[in-house]
């Protein structure tokens, strides 16, 4: 078995922190691996090689969730054009106007700690909804 020096958590976030989406890909498979592992949960397999992300992708669900004296909130299951899938939420937009199948790109945030996180925007700036 190979020498881990990373958990597969810290790799992610140092890809994030740098601005960038990353992912991973069993190299037995060439298979995406996703959420960050150190064994591909198909295979098996610990030939697992990080990967950027052009971060483009397409709202795969969504829900509205509904907060009492807050507005709306979406949250989105975006499946990446490379393979995989990730749960985030898509800003720029009223929450009722994320739709299944929308285009959208990566951006990143920072939580109050300054840890960064992946959000989507709609690549279509016309999108229903109007901008916020």
């Amino acid at each position: 078995m190979k020498q881990i020096h990373e958990s597969p958590l810290a790799g992610w976030r140092r890809y994030l922190s740098q601005g960038k989406l990353a992912y991973q890909v069993d190299l037995t498979t060439g298979a995406p691996v996703f959420f960050p592992r150190v064994v591909a949960p198909v295979s098996g397999s610990t030939q697992l090689e990080w990967r950027e992300s052009a971060g483009r992708g397409s709202v795969y669900s969504t829900t509205t969730v509904y907060r009492k004296n807050e507005p709306p909130l979406n949250v989105a299951l975006i499946q990446l054009d490379e393979g995989f899938r990730l749960m985030s939420r898509v800003e720029g937009i009223d929450a009722e106007a994320v739709k299944i199948g929308m285009r959208v790109q990566v951006s990143m945030r920072e939580d109050a700690d300054g840890v960064p996180y992946p959000v989507f925007q709609p690549l279509d700036t016309h999108a229903e909804g109007g901008a916020r």
